[in-house]
């Protein structure tokens, strides 16, 4: 903790230093939408906002962006602060080992990577190698590793994904002799499990939902399902589904 008082005092100094400007944010647009709750009614003049894929919301979002962006980058002591914090995250990172199928796993951040890699080692005194880099998942870094789980025998690695911090995630399955990353792709799961049962797993998925509504469509009607490995999503056995409506 001690190490992070000069940075304090510092960022004090230079931020009583620093004029600040005055904002002027871009106007909200304000609509006539009431409702109607136990009688009590509420009015909701955002409510177009909640239209995430609308242009109208695009260009509010880009407004507002553009004035934070504008004063942040005004401020004359944010590189120093960025190469303080920078140099002070800047080391090793290890996850805790854990064991399965007779091999060690872990997880390793060299530093400033965007996400820890999973390694593996086939003994406690052999060389480690790279099993799984979510780093490589996307050129920009906005796709991570959300979940992974590894079949009984030893034979796959099943791991799921999120992209642009969306609670969607989509399953992939790694050969661990070959490590090829096999046609296995499940899409729509949400906050999902993976459990193995021989060659397949059982995983929870919804139904696909209507282009331009995959970031704002209710979540109605989990299911769980039981993939096969080397069989597409369609083909898999549906196990359960809830008749329960999750908010």
């Amino acid at each position: 903790m001690n190490r992070f008082i000069p940075l304090i005092i510092s960022m004090t100094f230079l931020s009583s230093n620093y004029s600040i400007s005055q904002i002027i944010y871009p106007p909200t647009a304000k609509v006539k939408v009431v409702d109607t709750y136990f009688g009590v009614k509420v009015q909701e003049p955002y409510r177009w906002l909640e239209n995430d894929t609308s242009a109208a919301t695009s260009a509010w979002v880009k407004a507002q962006n553009k004035v934070t962006f504008d004063y942040l980058a005004r401020i004359p002591f944010r590189k120093d602060l960025k190469k303080r914090l920078t140099t002070l995250i800047n080391y090793p990172k290890y996850g805790c080992p854990f064991k399965k199928n007779g091999k060690y796993f872990f997880y390793k951040n060299n530093g400033l990577q965007n996400q820890s890699v999973l390694y593996c080692q086939a003994s406690l005194t052999s060389e480690p190698d790279v099993l799984l880099d979510p780093n490589t998942f996307s050129t920009d870094g906005t796709v991570a590793l959300y979940a992974q789980s590894f079949s009984k025998d030893g034979k796959y690695l099943a791991y799921s994904i999120s992209r642009s911090g969306s609670d969607w995630n989509e399953i992939f399955v790694m050969d661990m002799v070959s490590r090829q990353i096999l046609s296995d792709h499940i899409k729509w799961s949400k906050s999902s499990g993976i459990s193995w049962q021989g060659d397949g797993f059982y995983y929870s998925a919804y139904d696909a939902p209507e282009p331009g509504t995959e970031y704002s469509n209710k979540n109605e009607y989990e299911k769980v399902y039981y993939h096969l490995v080397g069989q597409s999503q369609h083909q898999d056995q549906l196990i359960y589904e809830s008749t329960v409506i999750n908010q």
